[in-house]
């Protein structure tokens, strides 16, 4: 830097500290506009996002904010810590302790917890892996969505040794199940819902049944994505930022594609209120075909009526043309996420 030369840069890993927190990023009021291109991006075809009367009918609200365009939001915002991001390797603990809704505006809180730099190897430059706690709020100062999540994190100097070698204690092991549950307002009209709309709800699923969705979906649009929920990841919109050589599609991304998926085999989902784990097991490219398979692992019925449907998640990818490789059935992610049915 010079006195007329200020460089805009994110964090190396040798710049954390564990207690760090993270908490000038833009607060952002989730809109129409960005529902509708959240839509274009994906397809979801879950209900109460899409019909203001029906929506009106159940939650007393005009529009239900898409789960994923949520979290897609709140991840956006927690990107200052991670630009430099290698890969996130896994997200934990993730509740919707709230559900949002159009007009609503999410501010996010980014807390380093832990610190841990990964076994050198050789020919390979210094990297370290930060444990990051967020919690989102709202307009309301209302908690709405917690979890965590493991970027890694290149290091300044290539050969350092940092001496961090922390624990991940601080993530739970199990998710908050109480939190979960209580993530469906007592007030939603979950009856009528039933009542109202035909197809398989809550009752009629089997446990243990596996979905296998035979539609694919190809990526399309992932830094439109990353621009639009300003998530600040070199990787993301930069090759040469990429450990691949390639733009490396936000994970995000994948995801919302596997819960597109989720309200095809099942329509009557009414959102999604949890993760117990969700890990990206191989990178995904601008191109990859996207194909998903769900399992039902559980099922508990709420008061309120309806239940919780657990589903064990598994993506593969046929790699497309900017993928390093070509390879035909590959799995980029392990999900295992928890959702309301009426």
């Amino acid at each position: 830097m010079t006195a007329n030369r200020v460089d805009v840069d994110g964090p190396y890993f040798e710049d954390f500290t564990v207690g760090q927190v993270f908490d000038d990023a833009p607060s952002v009021t989730i809109t129409s506009g960005f529902a509708a291109l959240h839509q274009a991006f994906f397809a979801e075809r879950l209900r109460l996002p899409l019909d203001a009367e029906l929506c009106r009918a159940v939650t007393g609200h005009d529009a239900l904010a898409s789960p994923s365009l949520v979290c897609n939001l709140a991840i956006g915002q927690s990107t200052y810590a991670s630009q430099r991001v290698k890969g996130n390797l896994f997200y934990r603990g993730l509740v919707l302790q709230k559900p949002n809704y159009i007009g609503d505006t999410l501010r996010t809180v980014t807390k380093v917890v832990a610190l841990k730099q990964n076994r050198p190897k050789p020919g390979r430059a210094a990297t370290g892996m930060a444990v990051l706690e967020m919690t989102v709020t709202n307009q309301r100062d209302e908690t709405v969505l917690h979890f965590w999540r493991c970027p890694m994190i290149p290091c300044r100097d290539p050969e350092v040794t940092t001496g961090h070698a922390g624990s991940f204690d601080a993530i739970p092991a199990e998710l908050d199940m109480d939190a979960v549950q209580a993530a469906i307002p007592s007030e939603w009209n979950v009856g009528w819902y039933r009542e109202q709309i035909p197809g398989v709800h809550f009752g009629d699923v089997p446990e243990g049944a596996t979905y296998v969705l035979r539609a694919r979906d190809t990526v399309t649009c992932a830094p439109e994505l990353v621009r639009m929920t300003l998530n600040m990841a070199y990787t993301h919109g930069d090759p040469a930022a990429s450990a691949y050589g390639k733009r490396l599609v936000y994970g995000g991304h994948t995801i919302s594609m596997a819960g597109a998926h989720l309200s095809r085999a099942l329509p009557n989902l009414l959102t999604l209120v949890g993760w117990r784990h969700c890990n990206h097991t191989a990178p995904v490219f601008e191109g990859d075909v996207l194909r998903t398979e769900a399992s039902v692992a559980a099922k508990q019925p709420l008061a309120s009526g309806g239940g919780l449907v657990e589903l064990q998640v598994s993506v593969f990818a046929e790699r497309g043309p900017e993928a390093p490789k070509p390879e035909l059935d590959v799995q980029v992610l392990d999900w295992h996420v928890i959702a309301a049915m009426a």
